[in-house]
């Protein structure tokens, strides 16, 4: 009863999808005096993924209705070991896998192939004005592949959720249609690729994978800059892939038009379907997101102290689950409840730097100094090199030195848009660790705005 009690009322919490997926299957064992529940589970990604994201509440919900202490354990069912090993050879402490990524060698086969995270999904994802359009995108692909918005090319910064929607699209398409060959790679993987195929002399092998696909995720396209072979081979990968309707979505930091050091029909191509952004989460995004992500660790967030939290946490939604990190940690170890003292005591040091913030005015000041240009040459629109690349240095700080979102940033460079802040963010950063002169330029700046 204490185990159904608990199955029972996560199927009340979660999306159906996660339900099926992750809790239905699961059997488990209760001891006598309800004081040990040991949960089986068919094999070790599903136990790593069991551990990382659902132990925390299953353990709350199992001493919330047996009233006691209960120590959860997890264990791999027998089917999947040897016979004559012990049970108590399989179970697993209660730990995230080193590489933190849940996932080990003995991962399902399905799982191999098409490397998603089942737990990445529509459901799992917050809506909000930030994101709204490409995610609207990403459900239509997932919906009609093949035909609308191809490719679908989305972009922004670290952390905003880009990575998420791409492993939606790959579920949802997968949930309607088991058979669908689907593919989540990282650019860096692909550039792997491409060198084994070399070293083998396996292209064959190559490009039955690649070019036979039904769906084909791929993210952070500008790590593909400056790689001619596999540039070629991604072009020639993209033609069959359209050619037979089959459907491709990329994520970059920047818009195809911005990508550097890759070749100009490979951009047109990326130019050519729908390109949507997806910008830093507004305030009531951020609570939204808080308030979610508490309730998925067992913890109701009060409403206060999600937007006093939103207010000071800005950037992107990893930071923000950083600082609800330490929120629920300090909770924990102090034994109290989470509230507005507790949060800013948990976050000290972040509002520390929050009270030190530069200012964007202050950096605009200072770089103008430096390179002996007008202020005013900050909001022009005036293009020599002189002005705009210093101008470039300035958005590029502004970014790594404050808070402010990209829009926000381009709104105090004379209202550019904030694709032109993007770029000059990663043209500066890329540049920055190829010239020694303009490392040690804006190693200076920076010791100057900090003082």
């Amino acid at each position: 009863m204490l185990w159904q009690s608990c199955i029972e009322q996560l199927a009340r919490e979660l999306p159906e999808q996660q339900f099926n997926t992750w809790i239905k299957p699961l059997s488990a064992q209760v001891s006598d005096k309800l004081s040990e529940v040991t949960i089986f589970v068919a094999n070790r990604f599903k136990m790593d993924w069991i551990r990382t994201q659902y132990s925390s509440r299953i353990s709350h919900l199992l001493e919330k209705f047996s009233g006691q202490s209960v120590v959860l354990q997890l264990a791999l069912a027998l089917k999947e070991q040897p016979a004559r090993v012990e049970l108590a050879a399989y179970i697993a402490d209660i730990l995230p896998s080193e590489d933190g990524s849940g996932a080990e060698l003995g991962r399902p086969p399905e799982t191999q192939k098409n490397r998603l995270n089942a737990g990445l999904n529509f459901d799992t994802l917050i809506e909000g004005g930030a994101n709204r359009m490409a995610r609207a995108a990403a459900m239509h692909v997932a919906g009609m592949p093949g035909h609308l918005y191809n490719p679908l090319f989305i972009y922004g910064g670290v952390g905003l959720g880009k990575t998420h929607l791409m492993h939606a699209v790959g579920n949802c398409l997968l949930a309607e249609r088991p058979n669908a060959k689907v593919l989540y790679i990282h650019a860096e993987q692909f550039v792997s690729d491409v060198v084994k195929a070399y070293q083998r002399k396996a292209f064959d092998e190559f490009k039955e994978r690649y070019h036979s696909l039904d769906l084909l995720l791929i993210d952070d396209v500008q790590f593909l800059a400056n790689k001619e072979r596999t540039q070629e081979e991604f072009f020639n990968a993209f033609e069959a892939l359209l050619s037979k309707k089959s459907h491709i979505v990329m994520t970059s930091d920047t818009y195809p038009k911005g990508l550097a050091d890759i070749h100009e029909r490979l951009v047109s191509r990326f130019d050519s379907g729908l390109t949507v952004a997806i910008e830093p989460p507004e305030l009531e995004m951020r609570v939204a997101i808080l308030i979610n992500k508490a309730l998925a660790e067992g913890i109701k967030m009060p409403e206060e102290v999600a937007f006093f939290v939103a207010k000071s946490v800005r950037s992107n939604v990893r930071e923000l689950e950083g600082a609800l990190r330490k929120i629920l940690a300090y909770s924990r170890f102090n034994q109290k409840e989470i509230s507005i003292l507790l949060a800013r005591d948990a976050l000290r040091d972040l509002l520390l730097i929050q009270n030190r913030q530069i200012s964007v005015e202050n950096i605009q000041k200072t770089v103008a100094d430096y390179y002996k240009i007008k202020i005013a040459d900050m909001y022009s629109k005036k293009r020599p090199a002189s002005i705009a690349r210093p101008r470039q240095i300035a958005m590029y700080l502004a970014k790594e030195l404050t808070q402010k979102s990209l829009p926000e940033i381009g709104e105090l460079f004379g209202g550019r848009d904030h694709t032109t802040v993007l770029h000059a963010v990663r043209k500066i950063s890329g540049e920055r660790q190829q010239l020694s002169d303009l490392n040690q330029q804006l190693h200076l700046l920076e010791q100057t705005l900090k003082g």
